[in-house]
């Protein structure tokens, strides 16, 4: 029942590899490059022209159509301006899960189904579905259930752990059960040299070459504030902005000892309070408090019937799983870590798993700190 397929092609090895895979499986396949800032803005850069010259090489050598869609509005929209009220408000949120949330498996899979006539989409992501890398298995009467891919390493879920039930049904994922290595190695013998040796994109791209607080500076405006030491409560130095600033991060503060490491932002007193050294015990937690969870296909039943979900953890998409047990509150869920995690971060999202199944994600509102902060002295 899935024929026509339409591909997000970035420019990248994995797009790239996706879209081969799939019309080597013998599916008819129309690739899709999607363009989401806009380069006249004063600020902030993007290097979409040179994925798009990317983007359009892979599909002559593929002999794929590309279509060309432009969903800057809808990114400032549900994305951009998302992310910039949540630094203000001292937040650090994720605009990869944001994008992939609103943009690329709803934005996108609707544009496809309604203008392309598609019956499925495809992306690079690592990760697979129980329906499968190709819906092989697709039913139309049962809840598809996102799950790892065969490289742990690249596993892309904690990205996907937003998407919604009714676009991932629909969506394959031909990178599931390859590892990186072996995406190169295609694409090398299929003639891509030059996107073979591509490198990974990393952060928000239209931030470009820019330093984070440099790019952010333009749409936020600078408000002078004190650092405080938490320890002796002294001012140890001055700031611009809390929301140039996130949870763990290393202060550039001079004529210490040791390095001062952001512990908590107060955005009422624009207060940040740091601690002297990255393994001050302040900086590493174990419980966690979240807003209400999405599910990607269901509640777990442990958390329903036994009250208790014994589950693993992560906030960063490269760090290791950690044990946990979730339980439900009146606002989303408490998690407790079988072990400290440093600087777990507001803003961020706790990303669930179990059995190799990413259960879904609940963005982090408060940390469990068994701390009284200093006044200034």
């Amino acid at each position: 029942m899935f024929k026509k397929v339409a591909v997000g092609i970035s420019g990248g090895v994995d797009s790239a590899v996706a879209a081969f895979l799939l019309k080597n499986a013998g599916y008819q396949v129309e690739g899709v490059f999607m363009r989401n800032w806009d380069n006249n803005y004063e600020v902030g850069f993007c290097s979409d022209e040179k994925d798009y010259e990317d983007a359009s090489f892979v599909c002559r050598k593929l002999d794929v159509p590309l279509h060309r869609v432009h969903f800057i509005k809808e990114y400032w929209n549900d994305v951009f301006t998302t992310l910039l009220k949540e630094y203000e408000s001292g937040l650090t949120p994720n605009p990869d899960i944001l994008c992939n949330r609103y943009i690329k498996f709803d934005r996108f899979f609707e544009h496809c189904r309604k203008n392309l006539a598609v019956d499925a989409i495809a992306t690079g992501h690592y990760a697979n579905t129980t329906f499968g890398p190709y819906l092989d298995n697709f039913k139309e009467d049962e809840s598809v259930k996102l799950l790892q891919p065969v490289d742990k390493h690249k596993d892309q879920t904690f990205f996907l752990s937003q998407v919604k039930q009714f676009s991932l049904r629909r969506c394959m994922f031909p990178l599931a059960r390859y590892l990186k290595s072996e995406v190169r190695e295609i694409a090398r013998k299929k003639g891509l040299m030059n996107i073979a040796s591509k490198r990974d994109s990393t952060g928000i791209c239209f931030i470009g070459k820019k330093r984070f607080k440099n790019f952010i500076q333009e749409f936020i405006p600078e408000k002078n504030g004190y650092f405080i030491d938490i320890d002796t409560g002294h001012i140890v130095g001055e700031h611009t902005g809390i929301h140039k600033w996130t949870i763990g991060q290393r202060c550039c503060l001079r004529s210490f000892k040791d390095a001062y490491f952001i512990f908590k932002k107060d955005v009422v007193s624009n207060i940040i309070y740091v601690v002297a050294g990255t393994k001050h015990p302040a900086l590493w937690n174990n419980i966690c408090y979240t807003n209400h969870p999405h599910w990607i296909s269901e509640e777990p039943v442990d958390l329903v019937k036994k009250c208790v979900w014994k589950a693993y953890f992560r906030f960063q998409h490269t760090k290791p799983l950690v044990p946990c047990r979730v339980v439900t509150n009146s606002d989303g869920l408490t998690i407790i870590l079988e072990q400290n995690l440093r600087a777990i971060t507001e803003g961020q999202y706790g990303v669930l798993y179990s059995n190799n199944i990413c259960y879904g994600s609940a963005k982090i509102k408060d940390i469990h700190k068994n701390l009284k902060l200093p006044s200034i002295e």
